[in-house]
């Protein structure tokens, strides 16, 4: 190939293009290393701090995502999980505002690929994704058409390995996240009751099979996106 380019280009140039996956230069990347036993703890600290923004928390396992929404609801935090047990017509949400209804939410990888969610301030891997191009697609739900946004991935001692592939997969590493250990740590009291809570309350209600903690709650939900054929007042158009 080289001999024919001497033979028949004139000033060849060689172009070499990118193998790497690329993020939104306005997105602000970082990572925090968290033993598991504390993961809980500073994911409270990260949304207490940022206060306000709309987020997006991604699990591992549908399980993970009720048990967080009950465990965040019992420290006053309004959450709502979407996860795979939904039927298959609910997965894909179009051009929904969602912070109009909670300034947080958890999602599950099995419907990460099919929302298009617009102003999402932050995302959080929760669970840090093994398959490094998952992370592509769960942190460019933020930082769209110009805008800002932050994503943070909370990684533990099992899942260092994981974290490298991102970083070797984007092509950078990653900044680290701030947060202040003795601050998170004074949460732990807190936490370690709301997580038990959380999970007396899950077995209560079935686990999985039961998708939603207030009856209310679940039909804001499925009006603001869309399941239910007749709008609640409050979410009907005037």
């Amino acid at each position: 190939v080289e001999k024919l380019q001497r033979v028949c280009l004139r000033n060849p140039v060689k172009i070499e293009a990118s193998t790497k996956y690329s993020t939104a230069n306005t997105l602000k990347q970082q990572y925090r290393f968290v033993p598991a036993k504390h993961k809980d703890c500073y994911l409270v600290y990260i949304l207490t701090e940022m206060v306000g923004s709309t987020s997006m928390v991604f699990t591992r396992t549908c399980d993970a995502t009720q048990l967080l929404a009950f465990f965040l609801r019992n420290l006053g935090l309004k959450a709502i999980p979407i996860n795979g047990h939904m039927n298959q017509g609910h997965a894909v949400v179009d051009g929904v505002i969602l912070w109009h209804l909670t300034p947080l939410f958890e999602f599950v990888d099995v419907v990460s690929r099919g929302l298009d969610i617009p102003e999402v301030d932050m995302v959080i891997n929760y669970d840090i994704p093994s398959n490094p191009k998952d992370y592509i697609h769960r942190v460019g739900r933020t930082a769209r058409a110009g805008r800002s946004g932050v994503a943070i991935s909370l990684v533990n001692q099992h899942e260092l390995e994981w974290h490298i592939q991102i970083e070797n997969l984007i092509g950078k590493k990653l900044l680290e996240y701030p947060a202040q250990e003795q601050k998170v740590l004074l949460l732990e009291k807190r936490v370690s009751e709301a997580k038990r809570l959380a999970v007396t309350k899950m077995k209560a209600t079935g686990g999985k099979n039961k998708l939603w903690s207030d009856s209310e709650e679940e039909e804001d939900a499925e009006t603001y996106f869309g399941l239910n054929r007749r709008p609640s007042k409050r979410f009907r158009r005037k």
